[in-house]
Formats: C-alpha cells, sequence, structure tokens
C-alpha cells in the first residue's frame, strides 16, 4: 500500500515562505495528496478587527492574499486539481502551526528558514525553531534565499546527494532508513556521517590520548561500515568517519560533497517529548542544505501513531 503524507505549509508572504511552499506543493503533488496553507494573523489584528466589526473582511483579504500567493508561486505549473486546503489562525505562530498540524493530522511539516538581520544573523527564524523544539511529526527546513521547485524532477537536481549524520546510538537505524528511501526513490547518492569529537583532558599524557583517538577512530569506522553494509540500498552508502566539532564537519561536509539534503534526528526527553539538539540548532545555522528534522519515533506505537509517523519512511517514495 502506497503512503500518502498530508503536508502543511506556514506561510508569511515572504520570499522564504514562497519557497518553501514549492517544495511543499511539488511534494504533496507527487503523492497526489491535500496540501494545506496556513497563515497566522496577529491577535491584536484580530481584536482591533472584531471592535470595528470587520472581522469577517480580515479573514477574506487573508484567504484572497493566500490563495493569490498560492498562484504565483506556481504560475502557470497551479494544477486546478490539486487538493489545496487554506487555512487561517490568529494567535503566536508557532502554537498555532503545531495545533493545525495535529488536529488536521498532517505528517508532513513544510517551513523556510528566516535569517535576521545584525548578530543574529547566522541564526533562524524563531518560528521555525519553536516549531522544530515541539514538533512530533517531521519537518523539512528550506533554507532562506532557495526558490523552490517547479516540479519533481527540480527536487532531484537540488538535492544531488543525500547526507544522513549518525550518532551509532539506537536512533541510527531509523535516521539511516529514511535518508536510504529517499535517496533510492531520487536515485541519488547516500553519505553516511559519523563525527568524533575530540578528547580534551588537561591530565592524560599525550600517548594515551594518541591510543584513544586512534580506538575511537577505529570502532566508529566498523560501525559505521556495518551500518552501511545492513541498509540494504540500490546503491551502497558511502561512509565517512569525520573528526571535529559536529555542525561545522557536517556543515563542510554537506558543502564539499555538494549535498543538498541534511536528514537529522531531533533529540528528546522523556518527559518534555521531542526537542532540537544542539547538532541540529548548529547545523541549521551553518549550512545553507534542505534539512529534513526527525522526531523520535516511540519504541511502542498504536495503529494510527504508526500510521502518522510513516512519513518518516516514505518521504520522496511514490
Amino acid at each position: 500500500m502506497t503512503f500518502t503524507p498530508s503536508v502543511l505549509c506556514p506561510i508569511d508572504f515572504s520570499e522564504s515562505s514562497r519557497g518553501a511552499l514549492r517544495y511543499a506543493g511539488t511534494i504533496a503533488a507527487h503523492f497526489h495528496t491535500s496540501l494545506t496553507l496556513l497563515a497566522v494573523n496577529d491577535p491584536l489584528l484580530d481584536e482591533a478587527a472584531e471592535l470595528t466589526g470587520g472581522h469577517s473582511q480580515l479573514v477574506g483579504d487573508t484567504r484572497r492574499e493566500m490563495e493569490r500567493f498560492h498562484r504565483q508561486a506556481f504560475g502557470a505549473t497551479v494544477d486546478a486539481r490539486r487538493d489545496v486546503h487554506f487555512e487561517i489562525a490568529s494567535g503566536k505562530p508557532a502554537p498555532e502551526i503545531l495545533r493545525v498540524a495535529r488536529e488536521r493530522g498532517c505528517d508532513l511539516i513544510v517551513m523556510g528558514s528566516h535569517g535576521s538581520t545584525g548578530f543574529r544573523k547566522l541564526f533562524f527564524g524563531s518560528t521555525t525553531e519553536r516549531v522544530l523544539r515541539e514538533t512530533a511529526v517531521p519537518m523539512l527546513v528550506t533554507p532562506g534565499g532557495d526558490p523552490g521547485p517547479m516540479g519533481f524532477d527540480d527536487v532531484r537536481k537540488a538535492i544531488r546527494r543525500v547526507l544522513v549524520p549518525v550518532d551509532l546510538t539506537a536512533a541510527t537505524a531509523h535516521q539511516a532508513d529514511v535518508a536510504r528511501r529517499v535517496a533510492d526513490a531520487l536515485s541519488l547518492p547516500l553519505l553516511l556521517v559519523h563525527v568524533i569529537e575530540p578528547v580534551r583532558s588537561l591530565v592524560t599524557a599525550h600517548a594515551t590520548l594518541s591510543t584513544v583517538e586512534t580506538e575511537r577512530r577505529y570502532r566508529a569506522e566498523a560501525q559505521l561500515e556495518r551500518e552501511a553494509e545492513s541498509m540494504g540500498a540500490a546503491t551502497k552508502p558511502e561512509a565517512l568517519v569525520a573528526y571535529g566539532e559536529p555542525a561545522e564537519e557536517i556543515a563542510k561536509v554537506a558543502a564539499d560533497r555538494d549535498a543538498g539534503l541534511i536528514v537529522m534526528g531531533l533529540h528528546s526527553s522523556p518527559l518534555l517529548g521531542p526537542r532540537m539538539g544542539s547538532v541540529t540548532y548548529r547545523v541549521l545555522c551553518l549550512a545553507h542544505r534542505l534539512v529534513l528534522a526527525l522526531p523520535p519515533v516511540p519504541a511502542t506505537q498504536s495503529g494510527q501513531d504508526r500510521h502518522e509517523s510513516r512519513i518518516q519512511h516514505d518521504v520522496g517514495v511514490k
């Protein structure tokens, strides 16, 4: 049975969200499934409209702007048969995005990263960050300045190579499997990367440190090679062990090896649920690449939960 993910794309009418919309629309069209566009109005604007009796006009104006934004994003390629929904909410953007994703049972959220100015120019938008910290479904983050694809062939050209950084923990198999499915579906090469962080010690002798580092690298290379062998990909993935600060090395490898998509996992807490780890955050800041962020998969799931998590296995597979 072919899985068809429903896609949610929050927009703020910026160029960044226009690029994200093109990715979201292309994925939805490829799967022949629904696409939901979401615009979140400022609650103060909503309240002012209520006081002046213009609430319905505000909603109508927002919807017309959303429809025009959608038409402009795809131009002559817009297919009237596409299952497109326009959702308008009021409140803080991140909680509303998460609420709509949950209530509509969306399987994938597509959002643009929003660069800011001044000393925070390396950091992506606060709304995108907050959604990543709380999301229970996979999220595709598109880089600022990316105009987005006009068709599925453009997605393949934009990605070129799929990179999956793994920490060789229990989560590795799931992340690698998602990346493998995407790479196979697009007939693109897959690169597994593990980054060894240097041991820092003020008291250990240099000779001992050298021995420890050699042993760590040997074990990592052996385990990564076993992971690549067990994946069953159409083409055996390439395995690479790097050494240094994880996020910087991941961004560097992505640039050096021309990988347009990075598949990363989101960390979890038994008390607080999925949270974005510092490495994922730094990669999003440093790498001007598509990032598919995967929330943790619970050890046991109900049938509905399994259905909602299937996008993590089947995204990119028709």
